[in-house]
């Protein structure tokens, strides 16, 4: 399954990042019982945060999904410093997408599918999940989108 992997990853162009410090007093990810937890990683690319605003509020929804999509290759970049082979991911139990957005944004899901298209695409049958997708006035850094992610692993 890792060569697969890998190989989807070239497929879509993906050359997964050095993996981000955490921002405040906790872990990138903390491994226990066969589950691996990420914790929520920013739409950071080339360093900096890609994607900032809130959603209904002058970020598209196009713009949103990206962020969400950047947010997965993140959480992958997690996952291959916790475990060293993507390979051993046996399954995605659960994404968490938090979207900041106005109040009257209701298409919250449909942001977080940037992440969830890219995790299952990555991943084949192993990146089905289970998801929330929630609207919040704000995240840190008035990054756009965060995602946390919550793995099977051997």
């Amino acid at each position: 399954m890792s060569e697969e992997i890998y190989a989807r990853l070239r497929e879509h162009g993906i050359t997964l990042p050095m993996p981000a410090a955490p921002a405040a007093n906790y872990v990138p990810f903390a491994l226990a019982g066969g589950l691996l937890t990420i914790s929520g990683q920013l739409p950071i690319e080339n360093g900096a945060l890609a994607v900032t605003g809130k959603l209904g509020g002058g970020v598209s929804l196009e713009d949103g999904q990206r962020g969400a999509k950047l947010c997965a290759i993140n959480i992958l970049a997690q996952a291959q410093a916790a475990l060293g082979d993507l390979g051993r991911i046996q399954r995605c139990v659960r994404l968490g997408g938090f979207v900041a957005s106005t109040p009257d944004f209701t298409d919250q899901h449909k942001v977080v599918n940037g992440a969830s298209d890219l995790i299952a695409a990555i991943l084949g049958d192993a990146g089905k999940h289970a998801r929330a997708a929630v609207g919040v006035a704000a995240l840190p850094m008035d990054a756009a989108v965060e995602v946390e992610a919550l793995f099977a692993v051997s």
